[in-house]
């Protein structure tokens, strides 16, 4: 996204009020069961008080029963209200965590990609923690607000006994809150920038994970962690610097409290001595001035947490509200079907045009990798249909008139570096579970033997990326999933690059075996590929400039012959 920061604070305001609405259930029930814990906390010193007052004047055993009774009602009421109060706001703030959570990844999996600037590791990021900070704003505004409860008693409490002290309370209150709201906005761009900083860094790792192989095959490994460090050093000097803006805010914020208190107790002191207030008033303003410390603390922080739960939703708008790059439209292919591209310009790619008829087997040899790519993009819907010149065509149904959900269930492009997850060989070849295929698509992408290997078979555990298995093993079980699939049209992208000649013969006879009378177009330059299918293209300088069975072609293109023969 381009716009500017002031414009896209909007949409992370709504996120704030959409997480109050939806729990204000819960907020009311908290910010009822908080407050009570905080009038009775204030109405402790003040039973005192009292308590000192009567006890002096009535020196009875009954008056001191009732007291130490009327004390025990309010610890009570102070235990059960802080504990039941705590655990809704919790239980409220963790669920709604939760929600941005998962509304945070299902953005992220939606079939079409959204315009967010960002990378897969500062969506996890803001997935995880912003999420969580987002939440916080449901505990937060009741504890405000009873804080905010607990200075009205304690300032109408000492208003009784001398208006003076109360109006100290409120004057003294407002100008905390007035030096600590302006320090909050400087808590707020810091934190925004920190979890910015730290996005990225997390968006390094992720690329590191996923480069490492390679990374040790050229060397790279030094380069890549001086790469790491400089970004990581980033995220801990403003994370430092955040630390730092925070322990001024908590610093000041104590140091102001502990003045309001102090001068709250000298005062009532010096009205005592006067004889203004009465000893039990006295007792009664020494206990407010100690216990409203905690409140001025807890209300004097909650401007903060507020501001780095807007930075957060702020942060997470750039998901949620972030435009996706293309509108699809709402048709279904017919079943079956062809395959038709026609005058595609994108990339590499100028003017292309051919058509895979339904049933048939086609290669495409692409003398360029680049073209070969572009093409493979532009067929699994990566590339929006504005995006690039002419029109692709599934069952006579250009792709922008077709709902994502239909394309992807009538045409699946299975690209060369397909990921492999973390779970078992038989999760990532049928991650829903509703495949019939799956015994046929492994033997036929020839993944029998690993399977033979473990004692599990195919609930044997894979690692995080397919850590565990070699490179050919992991493009067999990408295979294996894309035949699974048993899709109407299938595209294969060079699906053999990482098994031997031997290993590579046998799964192109198992391909056109298993997808016979199924549309299927590889793109390769494997030679037992191309001689597999029912006609080869081939694809140079992005345009299709000759077209025959992969025999003929040997022998009658000598450029043919250099480019696919090994």
């Amino acid at each position: 996204m381009t716009t500017p920061d002031v414009q896209r604070r909007r949409p992370g305001a709504g996120i704030l009020r959409t997480a109050l609405r939806r729990n204000s259930g819960a907020v009311v029930r908290g910010t009822v069961l908080m407050g009570l814990y905080q009038a009775g906390e204030t109405a402790f010193p003040i039973a005192l008080g009292l308590i000192v007052e009567h006890t002096m004047q009535d020196r009875s055993l009954g008056s001191l029963g009732l007291s130490i009774g009327a004390l025990a009602v309010i610890i009570t009421t102070v235990s059960l209200s802080w504990r039941f109060g705590m655990r809704v706001l919790q239980k409220a703030n963790t669920t709604e965590a939760h929600r941005w959570r998962v509304k945070v990844a299902a953005c992220g999996l939606q079939p079409v990609a959204r315009d967010v600037g960002l990378k897969s590791g500062e969506v996890l990021t803001i997935a995880t923690e912003d999420a969580d900070q987002t939440a916080d704003i449901v505990e937060v505004v009741p504890l405000l607000i009873s804080s905010l409860v607990a200075v009205v008693v304690a300032s109408v409490a000492l208003g009784m006994a001398d208006l003076r002290l109360g109006l100290l309370v409120i004057v003294g209150t407002v100008g905390i809150l007035s030096v600590l709201s302006v320090m909050s906005r400087r808590i707020g761009s810091s934190t925004r920038e920190q979890q910015a900083r730290v996005a990225r860094a997390g968006a390094k790792v992720a690329d590191l994970i996923t480069g490492l192989r390679p990374l040790h095959g050229f060397g790279g490994n030094h380069a890549a962690f001086l790469s790491y460090r400089k970004v990581s050093t980033e995220a801990k000097h403003q994370a430092i610097t955040v630390a730092r803006v925070n322990g001024v805010y908590a610093g000041t914020a104590l140091a102001l409290n502990a003045v309001l208190a102090a001068a709250v107790t000298l005062t009532a002191g010096w009205l005592a001595y006067g004889g203004r207030i009465t000893i039990g008033e006295l007792v009664m303003a020494v206990g407010l001035a100690q216990f409203i410390m905690e409140p001025l603390k807890m209300f004097s922080e909650m401007p903060k947490y507020v501001m780095m739960a807007r930075a957060s939703a702020d942060r997470m708008a750039l998901v949620l509200a972030a435009p996706p790059l293309t509108s699809p439209g709402r048709d279904r292919p017919a079943a079956g079907g062809d395959l038709e591209i026609d005058g595609v310009s994108h990339g590499t790619l100028h003017g292309l045009r051919f058509k895979v008829h339904a049933g048939e087997f086609v290669a495409v040899a692409a003398y360029q990798p680049r073209a070969g790519a572009d093409l493979a993009a532009i067929l699994g819907a990566n590339v929006p249909p504005q995006a690039y010149d002419g029109v692709v065509r599934v069952s006579g149904r250009e792709i922008g008139d077709l709902s994502v959900e239909a394309l992807r269930e009538h045409l699946l492009v299975n690209p060369y570096d397909g990921e492999i997850f973390e779970g078992s060989l038989r999760t990532n070849i049928d991650p829903s579970g509703t495949s019939g295929m799956v015994p046929e698509a492994v033997e036929a992408s020839l993944l029998t033997d690993v399977v033979a290997l473990h004692r599990e078979g195919l609930d044997h555990a894979v690692r995080d990326r397919g850590a565990n298995l070699s490179g050919g093993q992991r493009q067999r079980l990408s295979l294996a999933r894309a035949l699974a699939a048993d899709s109407d049209v299938l595209v294969l992208h060079d699906p053999t690059t990482a098994v031997d000649a031997v290993t590579e013969q046998l799964i192109a006879r198992n391909i056109a075996k298993l997808r016979k009378g199924r549309t299927t177009l590889v793109i390769t330059s494997s030679p037992a590929l191309l001689d597999a299918a029912d006609r080869v293209l081939v694809l140079d300088d992005g345009a299709v400039t000759a077209e025959d069975t992969h025999r003929r072609l040997l022998a009658t293109d000598e450029d043919y012959c250099r480019a696919v023969a090994r």
